[in-house]
């Protein structure tokens, strides 16, 4: 079997095994989650792998073969870790980023918002974002560039293991609770915590106000690292989970709205998605505390 099909059959292992799990666990049958719900989940999680990213890959290996044929497998020959610290730096650490910036910037914040509206966690939640958000996402463009370069071999094996670490850190299954659970694994949690994204400080990100001592809705950004929210001054790890998740306007606009947002907008003048800029946004740098009262 072609190393390419088996990186992508980790992912959907991985993806299948923890839903299923979730599912015995009831997660998807309550009335938290509506078809609207599942809708914006099962899209977000087929369109970005079969055409955003393919078509980002297409194009820019596309312009680069056209543009700088010199360039190709031009560091195909230099060490393997030149390779990961590249996609670490130029993938993981922008997305980071772009992931922070989603979160202080008001326009940027409705392309994420599908992302955190969902009032629980589970490993549908991972991709729910506008299409244009994955379509502008610096890491996937950077990505494709480093492939043209001569990285390629090495992403077949860094994105599965960042896809895994992402989907294990929105798992309702919990994971790090084993870690925290066994004094004599204390210092190994000490060190996975504060490298990978874990359910405990991904779900405080994910949580509705920092009243609860918990969440950390402007904090703890990191996808595959960690690490970027310690180097970065953005993290929190309390080995808790918070209790309520969500964001501030619990509005759920329809499916198509919130996938294609600026090119659809809202029809109820209350949501954020109702216009680029209305009164109803509110300021991402402000935490949720005075709209859960």
């Amino acid at each position: 079997m072609e190393e390419e099909t088996i990186s992508k059959l980790i992912v959907i292992a991985v993806l299948l095994f923890l839903g299923i799990i979730e599912s015995i666990g009831g997660l998807y049958f309550n009335d938290k989650r509506t078809k609207n719900d599942f809708t914006i989940e099962l899209l977000s999680l087929i369109t970005l792998p079969t055409l955003i990213q393919p078509g980002i890959f297409l194009f820019v290996l596309w312009l680069m073969g056209s543009s700088f044929p010199e360039l190709e497998d031009y560091y195909v020959d230099i060490s393997l870790w030149w390779h990961i610290l590249a996609f670490l730096v130029l993938d993981d650490m922008t997305q980071y980023w772009w992931h922070r910036l989603s979160h202080m910037n008001k326009g940027m914040w409705k392309l994420h918002r599908p992302h955190h509206v969902v009032e629980e966690m589970g490993v549908l939640v991972t991709y729910r974002n506008a299409i244009l958000y994955y379509a502008l996402m610096p890491g996937i463009w950077f990505s494709a560039i480093l492939i043209y370069l001569g990285m390629g071999y090495i992403y077949l094996f860094y994105l599965p293991i960042k896809l895994v670490v992402i989907l294990l850190a929105h798992s309702e299954t919990r994971w790090d609770r084993f870690l925290y659970n066994n004094k004599i694994l204390s210092p190994l949690a000490w060190i996975i915590e504060r490298t990978i994204s874990t359910p405990s400080t991904h779900f405080a990100h994910h949580g509705l106000t920092s009243e609860d001592g918990v969440s950390h809705p402007n904090g703890n950004y990191g996808n595959l690292l960690f690490i970027w929210d310690v180097i970065f001054g953005t993290s929190k790890i309390t080995r808790k989970y918070p209790s309520r998740f969500g964001a501030w306007n619990q509005i759920k606009e329809p499916w198509y709205v919130q996938l294609f947002f600026p090119i659809i907008t809202s029809k109820d003048p209350k949501s954020e998605l109702y216009s680029i800029k209305n009164n109803n946004d509110y300021d991402p740098s402000v935490d949720f505390k005075e709209f859960t009262k």
